[in-house]
């Protein structure tokens, strides 16, 4: 998980809003395997090893139903240590009857679902980098059928235990309003590398030549609105910086393209051009 780690800057966590607390966290402990880290009436922290929080869900004030077609979460996903661990949870899916898609993305196998109010979620395991294909500073990815009869050899039915201990957040996919100004925040502000165009409709981003932390796409139109603020959906993510002086350097870049950083709790915050709200951790 190299690329998960200092010095690069990877999505260290995701924070995403639902409707009913509860029925999440039971679809979260009981469909995906996490784990209760901290739980309040209104919020829980989810983790896979006991320590550190991926994601968190929150249930805000008056919430009201996932808005379509407006900026925010198109998924996020869950990067399995091992591809057994996904050939595990593809048989712990099948035992329970769940319904899901499925990709080959030429560095990743993946596994796309949602959760009750309709939060996507992919769950994926990485190709060795030795096999991703690069040309002018583009990692090479698709869209083409997932190998079942090859994946489900790598493990046993009845085997899942839950998510492994070394799952981590392996990237964010969020749906903007344009691209020419989201691609300036992403790379002259926080640092990141544009490592695959899809045409006019999307870009992948990473630090550290992987295939990418972040994804940002146009597919709810351009001009998308942000959604409100009680509404289902992503809260905010937290992008983790080497050090202090990374992130010193990170806000010196943002207020030089005139994007402005806060603090919020403790906490410096900055927000992207179409709204998501974005955590700058250490």
């Amino acid at each position: 998980m190299e690329f998960h780690s200092k010095p690069n800057t990877f999505v260290g966590h995701v924070n995403i809003k639902v409707q009913d607390l509860n029925r999440s966290l039971t679809f979260y402990q009981e469909i995906l395997g996490f784990q209760v880290l901290e739980q309040t009436e209104k919020m829980a922290k989810l983790t896979t090893d006991g320590k550190t929080s991926v994601l968190s869900i929150e249930q805000p004030e008056n919430v009201v139903p996932q808005y379509g077609k407006t900026t925010g979460l198109y998924h996020f996903a869950l990067l399995l240590p091992k591809r057994s661990d996904l050939a595990e949870i593809v048989h712990h899916f099948m035992e329970i009857g769940l319904r899901y898609g499925s990709s080959d993305h030429l560095v990743s196998e993946a596994l796309y679902l949602a959760d009750p109010d309709g939060n996507g979620i992919e769950i994926y395991i990485d190709r060795e980098p030795s096999e991703w294909t690069w040309s002018n500073g583009e990692v090479a990815m698709t869209v083409d059928p997932l190998n079942f009869e090859d994946l489900l050899s790598e493990g046993r039915p009845q085997s899942w235990k839950g998510l492994p201990a070394g799952t981590v957040m392996g990237h964010i996919h969020l749906h903007v309003s344009e691209l020419k100004k989201t691609e300036e925040f992403y790379t002259k502000g926080l640092g990141f590398e544009v490592v695959n165009r899809y045409g006019n409709q999307a870009l992948f981003i990473s630090t550290g030549k992987y295939h990418h932390q972040i994804a940002l796409n146009t597919w709810a139109g351009v001009g998308a609105p942000t959604p409100p603020l009680n509404s289902v959906g992503l809260e905010s993510f937290t992008i983790v910086l080497a050090d202090e002086v990374a992130r010193n350097n990170v806000i010196a870049q943002l207020k030089n393209i005139g994007v402005a950083v806060t603090e919020e709790n403790g906490s410096l915050v900055s927000y992207d051009p179409s709204g998501n709200r974005i955590y700058l951790g250490i």
